[in-house]
């Protein structure tokens, strides 16, 4: 029998991208302060956005989790404590911590906040869970190496109360769980303090020692090498298993990606999900459409990681790619028929073919002359991002609903 399905947990590195995962299925979203988290150029939020992102995660009956998991030095320690009790004062359904030393003294100087173990802490065993529930955590989010087989044994040598979460999409480190050094030495930005320049997606060569400035590609074509670069991670053809393995959360990966590739990902899980609790079949039969939908996002070469034991060579080479493009976002609901008003993200023109994203499925519709309310014109085409438009969709939309379309400025 099918377990209790995963919680479904996916990146807020600002309000438009939280906003775009509680409207589209997220159970859960995650997100950074200013400080102490592993994304230091994502949106993030400061104490009042803060409060306004937990209010409005709250207001939908989910939870914000805080990003705490960066390996704080010891004359960072108060600074942390104290983001950490405002954060609590908020209320923040729990807070990802990483480094043993910050575990410790959040839970002797904040007890009441709840903390799960972030996935920089390398756990890839139950004692070490263990351990952790000893220590008062209340979830673990396993390392990527861990297996799929490893994590249905772990799960059964655990309380019915510790949680599991495990990474299913999004980009993946070269290093042991992210625990990466490369941005440090290369560009003086550690990742461990969430300065990361992803050095890893970098071109490398091979210089010989006796012919210097002569560099020799590694790789067959003439777009340099990836070969510290990891493929991206997709494990919706693993949903099934991962249910069955027991894991409380399925977390997306993202902080530093756009609404857009949010709602896109976000929205393909949820359905993912929904239709496995009706049934593996139904899943099953779903499944190519659902992988399809999440090439509509950029994204990079992809595969399961170390889900199935069976990690694929190094990628990277031909960079990100997307099937369809975002054109602007639904700001008001509105009836069929009549003209919804929409903020524009990106050119289109009128009898473009594109699709309506709602949170209860995806719809082609017939790109019109349009509305202009700047001015007042009617146009068939404009490529002012930001401006706002006037244009009548053919079926019922709500605030937060996106529209895409053809790619015109990104590589499919």
């Amino acid at each position: 029998m099918m377990k209790k399905m995963p919680e479904l947990l996916c990146p807020a590195g600002s309000m438009e991208s939280l906003r775009a995962a509680l409207h589209f299925g997220a159970d859960a979203v995650y997100g950074g302060m200013k400080r102490f988290g592993l994304r230091a150029f994502a949106g993030n939020f400061d104490e009042e956005q803060l409060r306004e992102a937990v209010r409005l995660v709250h207001e939908k009956g989910k939870k914000f989790y805080l990003t705490m998991n960066v390996m704080p030095f010891d004359d960072q320690l108060d600074d942390y404590v104290e983001t950490a009790r405002i954060a609590h004062s908020i209320g923040v359904d729990a807070a990802i911590v990483s480094d043993i030393g910050a575990i410790v003294t959040l839970r002797e100087q904040v007890p009441g906040l709840p903390l799960h173990v972030s996935t920089q802490a390398s756990t890839v065993n139950a004692a070490a869970v263990k351990h952790y529930q000893a220590l008062g955590c209340e979830r673990v989010i396993l390392a990527r190496e861990v297996s799929l087989d490893r994590m249905k044994a772990m799960r059964v040598q655990l309380d019915d109360g510790m949680e599991l979460e495990a990474f299913v999409h999004g980009a993946s480190c070269v290093a042991y769980s992210g625990r990466c050094l490369l941005s440090a030495v290369l560009a003086g930005r550690s990742g461990n303090q969430g300065a990361c320049a992803q050095p890893c997606r970098w071109q490398y060569a091979v210089m010989e020692q006796k012919r210097p400035g002569e560099y020799l590609p590694v790789c067959e074509d003439t777009n340099g090498t990836y070969i510290f670069s990891a493929k991206d991670l997709n494990l919706m053809p693993l949903l099934p298993q991962l249910a069955e393995a027991g894991i409380s959360s399925l977390k997306i990966e993202g902080r530093m990606k756009t609404e857009y590739y949010v709602a896109v990902v976000t929205g393909a899980y949820r359905r993912g999900l929904d239709l496995l609790a009706q049934g593996e079949d139904a899943f099953r039969a779903a499944l190519p459409e659902l992988l399809a939908e999440l090439t509509c996002a950029s994204h990079r070469e992809s595969d399961t990681g170390f889900a199935l034991d069976k990690p694929q060579q190094p990628g990277g080479a031909e960079g990100f790619h997307q099937e369809r493009e975002y054109i602007a976002r639904v700001m008001e609901p509105a009836a069929a028929g009549t003209p919804a008003r929409l903020m524009l993200k990106n050119r289109f023109h009128a009898g473009d073919t594109l699709e309506v994203m709602t949170a209860r499925g995806v719809f082609p519709v017939e790109a019109t002359a349009f509305l202009r309310e700047k001015t007042g014109e009617t146009l068939d085409t404009l490529g002012v991002a930001g401006e706002y438009i006037r244009m009548a969709l053919p079926i019922d939309v709500a605030e937060g609903d996106l529209i895409r379309g053809e790619v015109r400025n990104h590589r499919k």
